[in-house]
């Protein structure tokens, strides 16, 4: 697996630089001391309130540094990648900025986390200073482990220890709160692959239809091996298991986390579903989704929950400096607003009947939705890889609403198809289609002449959309399979547009779409997607008509 970094052993210190040169200015600052001590600190500190201090191995980023700031951490000292830091490191923060008022160091529970910072904290006391410390052990996937691991949870106690110190209270008070919290935190995390070390050689040990439920942020495995489901199946495994271990009837925060590879979009269904979950009804505020603890790049994400009474609730909405910190929301409902005037009111014509017109949209949009995976597994080669998948939906789209055609009309089918392409299928293929197929109507009601019709549909498509043939797009099969189809019918059109398509493998420059900004070493023996799938469509009513014909006979 590839990354962006310069020598494996300056991968830390350069990432932390990286965080300080886009701080705000005045706010953070690094103990001088690279690269053993890495340690970022408050520019701002004064030493006249309770410090609070965290940190562990690097890897998790946002966390830790990323959290120092006012209202948040005091300080954060950094390992190497899953590396707890030195005791010399963690004892060099503390010297940094604990005063008279003394710290309180926020532990994950790890077995070199709680023995480092836990040494430093017995040297500084010995040196005079005040020093609690909290370990923080908020993993449910192992109920019965006498030590549970400290995962994404830890961060409802950096911003509740945080808050309770920027408001002047005294250690003894911080660190009863952040015990309290901590003891009040359930997070359970899934992945759908391992994530990988810069520099490291990497294996992945999950198979292709697996993910691993309650693994760690380190890369260790995770209790059990489920099979990959939908995302509403997986979310209820974990919904289920972390609403076991609520309080009834107590209101909740819910943090969900992005363990670093999760594209937005799909984060965003995640809070979807988790949000439509029985889970739901315990949740009074919602952070995230947000990378706030990673593990690298692991595909995975973390749900934590934590206890609220008035002063975690007050203590979590507080405003911090610490920008990758997410503001919680309050859990609602969705809301709606009605279409403006005009959207939806066209009037649909009266549905009607016409067996063989009905059996040839059903059969192409049967072979569309059939080629979904296919198409996509083409397109990837050269463009997003969303072909099979935009034709796909406007084949269920068709599909789905093939009895409300006013199909004895075949003028008024396009139209309709039109419409329903336009507003069903995405992406410029979407509203290319509902021009071909509105203009094919138009001309339809001027003449019966059905290749003529679709001919003027043709010439509206490339008019717009600017593809001709020889441009490597699906105008290259739909053209010679349409200019064939009144001299040779739906057998040489078909012929003519698989020709066409066929085409388009030895064509080396895309003059449209997306793959006009690949090379000729990307697009030489590739047939452009949208072309086969037009092919696919010729043969498909080819086929058909033979068909029909042999049975009429």
């Amino acid at each position: 697996m590839k990354h962006f970094f310069n020598r494996r052993e300056s991968i830390v210190t350069e990432a932390l630089d990286g965080l300080l040169r886009t701080a705000p200015a005045g706010k953070l600052a690094r103990l001088d001391g690279y690269p053993g001590i890495k340690v970022i600190v408050r520019a701002d500190w004064d030493k006249a309130k309770v410090a609070v201090i965290s940190g562990g191995g690097a890897g998790h980023e946002p966390s830790h540094a990323g959290f120092v700031g006012k209202g948040m951490l005091t300080a954060a000292v950094s390992g190497e990648i899953f590396a707890s830091p030195s005791v010399e490191a963690v004892l060099t923060a503390i010297r940094a900025v604990t005063g008279a008022p003394g710290c309180l160091l926020v532990v994950k529970n790890y077995t070199g986390d709680r023995l480092n910072f836990g040494l430093a904290a017995e040297k500084a006391r010995a040196e005079g200073y005040a020093v609690e410390m909290v370990i923080v052990g908020d993993d449910i996937a192992l109920p019965d482990i006498a030590q549970p691991r400290g995962v994404a949870g830890t961060l409802f106690v950096h911003k509740i220890a945080g808050h309770v110190a920027e408001s002047g209270a005294d250690l003894a008070q911080v660190a009863a709160a952040a015990q309290a919290a901590a003891g009040d935190i359930v997070s359970l995390g899934m992945s759908l692959s391992t994530c990988s070390i810069p520099g490291q050689a990497h294996e992945e040990r999950l198979g292709e239809a697996e993910g691993e439920l309650g693994l760690g942020i380190h890369g260790e495995p995770g209790v059990e091996r489920i099979a990959v489901q939908s995302a509403d199946a997986l979310i209820a495994t974990m919904t289920e298991r972390l609403a076991a271990r609520l309080t009834p009837g107590a209101p909740q925060a819910l943090l969900i986390n992005n363990l670093g590879a999760v594209p937005p979009l799909e984060m965003s269904l995640i809070a979807d579903a988790v949000l439509s979950s029985p889970l739901a009804a315990h949740v009074k505020l919602i952070i995230g989704p947000r990378p706030l603890m990673t593990a690298l790049n692991m595909n995975g994400f973390s749900l934590s929950l934590i206890t609220l009474d008035p002063a975690r609730e007050a203590a979590l909405l507080a405003p911090v400096d610490p920008a990758a910190w997410a503001v919680p929301v309050e859990r609602q409902e969705i809301q709606v607003l009605p279409l403006p005037k005009g959207a939806g009111e066209a009037v649909a014509p009266a549905a009607s009947a016409d067996a063989a017109l009905e059996g040839v949209l059903a059969a192409v949009c049967a072979h569309l939705i059939a080629q979904e995976a296919e198409l996509n597994r083409l397109d990837a080669r050269i463009g997003d890889g969303d072909t099979g998948s935009t034709v796909a939906t406007a084949a269920r789209a068709i599909e789905a609403r093939l009895t409300e055609l006013p199909l004895a009309s075949l003028p008024a089918t396009f139209g309709a198809m039109g419409h329903i392409l336009g507003t069903h299928m995405g992406g410029s293929s979407g509203v290319l289609a509902s021009i071909f197929f509105t203009a094919a109507a138009k001309a339809l009601d001027d003449t019966a002449d059905l290749p003529a019709a679709l001919l003027a549909g043709l010439e509206r498509l490339t008019f717009y959309g600017g593809a001709t043939p020889g441009a490597r797009t699906l105008v290259d099969a739909l053209d010679p399979g349409l200019r064939a189809l009144a001299s040779e019918g739906p057998l040489g059109a078909a012929r003519a547009a698989r020709a066409g398509a066929e085409a388009t493998r030895t064509m080396t420059r895309a003059m449209a779409g997306r793959a006009a900004y690949l090379s000729a070493q990307n697009l030489d023996g590739v047939a452009d997607p949208g072309a086969v799938a037009v092919a696919g469509i010729f043969e498909v009513i080819a086929g058909h008509r033979a068909g029909a014909a042999r049975a009429a006979s």
